[in-house]
């Protein structure tokens, strides 16, 4: 099973793709997808959206995760992040994936087992998990590469829970969170 995991964000969007074959994670490929910063919001959005299609039509994963945003105090920063998570959902919608999505929380949770880890903590485990000899090139795309992780261990939790119902669940599941 082959899963992108996307960390979205205006500034800079990062993505982790993983395989799991005979109960191993195994790293892919990742990225981040940084817009020019003075470009108008419009403009950075449509190189999010491009970009990402292109990388999902290239690795061609079994699904996409996307990390959900969270509660901001600053309302605009909020805003700016709801349009990017938007845009990697209809990003994914547009190549006919399979879409899901987790919180923050539920991330660290899976990946570090403390679900208020720190992203440091959050990048360490990620390395140790995937069998890194080097760091990903950014948090965020170290994020991305959780969020996938996170989704991979769910589905295997889910699977040995109750195999019939995961099956049906996972296929129902679509745009939902985990």
């Amino acid at each position: 099973m082959r899963v992108i995991g996307i960390d979205p964000g205006t500034v800079t969007t990062g993505y982790g793709v993983v395989d799991e074959e005979d109960h191993r994670l195994l790293y892919v490929a990742s990225g981040s997808i940084t817009p020019a910063a003075r470009q108008p919001l419009p403009k950075r959005l449509k190189k999010i959206y491009d970009e990402l299609v292109v990388v999902f039509r290239t690795q061609n994963p079994t699904a996409v995760v996307v990390e959900n945003t969270f509660v901001s105090k600053h309302f605009q920063s909020a805003l700016k992040l709801g349009q990017a998570h938007g845009i990697a959902l209809l990003a994914a919608e547009a190549c006919g994936l399979p879409i899901y999505e987790c919180m923050p929380t539920e991330v660290k949770l899976a990946v570090v087992g403390y679900g208020a880890a720190r992203k440091d903590q959050v990048e360490s485990m990620v390395g140790r998990l995937l069998n890194l000899k080097t760091p990903p090139d950014s948090h965020h795309a170290a994020d991305a590469l959780a969020v996938a992780i996170c989704y991979l261990h769910s589905a295997k939790i889910r699977a040995l829970a109750n195999p019939v119902a995961a099956d049906r669940s996972m296929a129902a599941r679509r745009s939902h969170p985990l």
